[in-house]
């Protein structure tokens, strides 16, 4: 009876992998994705009700992945290994999306590659972070030599970040960059300017044209989406 059993999760597992690569994503239900996660660390045990159960629990799969690993944790059989599964694929998505940003030169068509990179890094985080990405001649993100690669930023808190021009300035004239892009993010998820997003954005771009540099976006992360000045012609 057992083994029957046993059997009867395996086939299901693997019709539903079949299902993924042959037919493809949209074949299956959003609590048969959390499922194939789920199989990959739960190897020997039904993960259909859990799956059901963590998407009742959190809303979505965005629900899941964004919520606190204590509450996570509160579910019988999920133990770190899922935790970590779960930390692994956004880092992944994060550097991916990096990297595709990091191949061809910033326009404002596509501007959104790294957008999503920084959605993906840091859009969801409690406190302000502030990332300088320098850029060369040919409109390229400067590549930093180390892996995943660091850029220039600023931490805050969770309402503010305290910029200091000067040292953006000071780090741009060290690595000879044509221009930068300036990101950060907003904690209470609306990606709206403020005043203090402007008049730094104003700041930023007199600062960087004394010395022949060009601020070629400010980008505003959430969570869910991205405001880009240039876009929306305030820079």
């Amino acid at each position: 009876m057992n083994n029957k059993k046993e059997k009867h999760y395996l086939g299901h597992r693997k019709r539903l992998r079949d299902r993924f690569n042959e037919v493809g994503p949209d074949s299956l239900q959003e609590y048969e994705f959390v499922e194939l996660l789920l199989t990959y660390v739960l190897p020997q045990r039904d993960v259909k009700p859990i799956a059901k159960k963590l998407l009742e629990k959190f809303g979505s799969i965005k629900g899941i992945f964004d919520a606190p690993e204590e509450e996570i944790q509160s579910f019988s059989y999920i133990k770190e290994k899922f935790i970590t599964l779960l930390k692994l694929i956004k880092e992944i998505n994060a550097i991916y999306r990096k990297q595709k940003a990091l191949e061809e030169p910033v326009t404002i068509d596509n501007i959104h590659n790294l957008a999503q990179s920084c959605i993906e890094k840091f859009g969801d985080k409690k406190e302000e972070e502030f990332h300088v990405f320098y850029l060369d001649s040919n409109l390229q993100i400067k590549k930093d030599n180390s892996f995943p690669g660091k850029e220039f930023y600023f931490s805050g808190t969770i309402d503010k970040t305290v910029v200091y021009p000067r040292k953006i300035i000071e780090e741009g004239i060290k690595q000879k960059a044509y221009g930068i892009i300036i990101v950060h993010n907003h904690p209470n998820g609306k990606s709206e300017p403020s005043e203090y997003d402007k008049n730094l954005t104003n700041v930023l771009d007199i600062a960087t044209r004394s010395i022949g540099m060009v601020l070629f976006d400010h980008l505003i992360v959430t969570s869910t989406g991205y405001f880009s000045f240039k876009k929306e012609r305030l820079l």
